[in-house]
Parts: structure tokens; C-alpha cells; sequence
């Protein structure tokens, strides 16, 4: 009998040890920017700027040293409140925002239909600073995205939709907005989504080789889908997950049945 319970503890040992053998992560597996120090130092990179999309919502603001010759060319809208104690209703001006039709067009106060859809943020500027100019002089234009937003799903810890304020925005730093990925997730085939003149994209980006921060995927444009795909272990236990607790139990009840046993 003695020989019986020390065989089904030596068992219940090996059994506990392939189970942390197994569970254990490789360090290539975790470790971001693994071969950084084998890139060029002080390497200089090309700026980067987003192309103006269907469905994008821009702000357009045109400024001149004569106000008055700039009022035609900035639309204003009213946003109304009512004051329920009171029973005032006030309208609060805001800036009109310009819909990028599927076509890639805005219609602009003054200048009618224009082609914006395709042109980096430079490029658009350039355009409307050449045709408002024929009507005022030096003009100054502040032009942005209102509704910049990425996606982010999977093995990170915050999954959801987060918007964007300065219109350039790195894989990195949206991870660091969704509080990283957890030890569950694939660093080395990052699913990037991406839509370009109607065409959807699919790219995969490892970020656990630093020339990474070369790819056209570095950088993400509006409405990009970013999915971390969950590794083996997460996958095996979410086959096992809603029994796991039961197993346990059941090991421990047999571990103490053996101890009352065998003594």
C-alpha cells in the first residue's frame, strides 16, 4: 500500500512539473525590439502624414489679416440647448465640419465641389491655399480630422475604439492606449486592417524584431483595425477554462483521499 501511495505522489509531481514546463514562455515569444541594437544608429525616417479618406469628417478653417474677407469662405453652425428651468432655448456656434463624400469630394462654401480624397493633409492645404487665393490674399488654413479613430481587439487588455487627436499615431502607442498586450498575445503576427480607396488591406507586423518601426505599418491611419491574435496557451485553456476549476477540486479531493488512506 505504501508503495501505491508513493507511486501516485511521485506521478502527481510529474504531472505538476510538466505542467510548469509547458506553461513557461520563451523570451522570443515576449520581448519586444529583441534586435534593436543591430539597427543603424541616429537613423534618420521620412515624415509621415495620413491621406484624406471617404467618411472623414474635416475641420476647415480659412483666416486672412481682413477678417471680413475670410467670413464667406468659414460656414458656421448652430448647436442648440435648452435650459429646462428657464425654457430658454440657445444655439451655440461651432465650426461647420466637411463629410468626404465616397468619391472623395467636399463641397466648400465659395468654391464649390473639390477633389480632397487621396491628398495627405500638405497636399490638401497646397490645393485650397491655390484656389482661395485667387479670392483673398495670404490666406491661412487650418485643416485636421475631427474623426480620427482606431480599433483595437483581442489580447490587449483595454479593447475598443479610441480616438485620435494629433492625427498621427504609432502601433506602438496605440497598444500603450489599450494598456499593452497580455502575456497571452502573439507579439510576432499583429493583425494591422486597413482600408485605402475603398480596398481593404490585411498586414501582419511583428514587434518583436525592431525593424518593425520601418514598415508602412509603424505608423496607423484612421480607422485602422489593429487584432492580436491569442497564442497556444490561451487558446488550449479556453478549451479547458470552464472546467479547470472542477479539475482542481478533483485532484485535490484524490490527493486528500490518498493521504487518509495511506497513512
Amino acid at each position: 500500500m505504501k508503495s501505491q501511495f508513493i507511486f501516485l505522489i511521485k506521478t502527481l509531481s510529474f504531472l505538476s512539473i510538466l505542467i510548469l514546463f509547458f506553461s513557461c514562455a520563451s523570451r522570443k515569444n515576449v520581448v519586444y525590439y529583441q534586435d534593436i541594437d543591430s539597427l543603424t544608429k541616429n537613423q534618420n525616417f521620412s515624415s509621415y502624414e495620413i491621406k484624406i479618406q471617404p467618411d472623414d469628417l474635416l475641420m476647415i478653417v480659412v483666416s486672412t489679416d481682413d477678417p471680413e474677407a475670410a467670413v464667406p469662405f468659414n460656414l458656421k453652425t448652430y448647436s442648440i440647448s435648452s435650459n429646462n428651468k428657464a425654457d430658454i432655448t440657445r444655439g451655440q456656434e461651432t465650426v461647420q465640419t466637411y463629410l468626404v463624400d465616397q468619391n472623395g469630394n467636399i463641397e466648400f462654401p465659395v468654391l464649390g465641389n473639390i477633389k480632397i480624397g487621396g491628398l495627405t493633409r500638405t497636399e490638401a492645404l497646397q490645393l485650397l491655399q491655390s484656389k482661395i487665393g485667387k479670392y483673398i490674399k495670404n490666406p491661412i488654413i487650418n485643416l485636421r480630422v475631427t474623426n480620427f479613430k482606431i480599433s483595437l481587439q483581442g489580447e490587449v487588455n483595454l479593447p475598443g475604439t479610441y480616438p485620435v487627436v494629433s492625427e498621427r499615431i504609432t502601433l506602438i502607442e496605440a497598444l500603450s492606449m489599450a494598456k499593452d498586450l497580455t502575456i497571452y498575445g502573439k507579439r510576432n503576427n499583429i493583425l494591422v486592417i486597413r482600408e485605402n480607396n475603398g480596398q481593404k488591406s490585411y498586414n501582419r507586423v511583428d514587434i518583436t524584431k525592431s525593424d518593425f518601426i520601418n514598415s508602412p505599418f509603424y505608423y496607423l491611419a484612421q480607422n485602422d483595425v489593429v487584432y492580436v491574435e491569442p497564442n497556444k496557451t490561451r487558446v488550449n485553456s479556453s478549451a479547458v477554462g470552464p472546467n479547470t476549476s472542477v479539475i482542481i477540486s478533483a485532484v485535490s479531493i484524490l490527493v486528500s483521499l490518498s493521504v487518509l488512506i495511506f497513512k
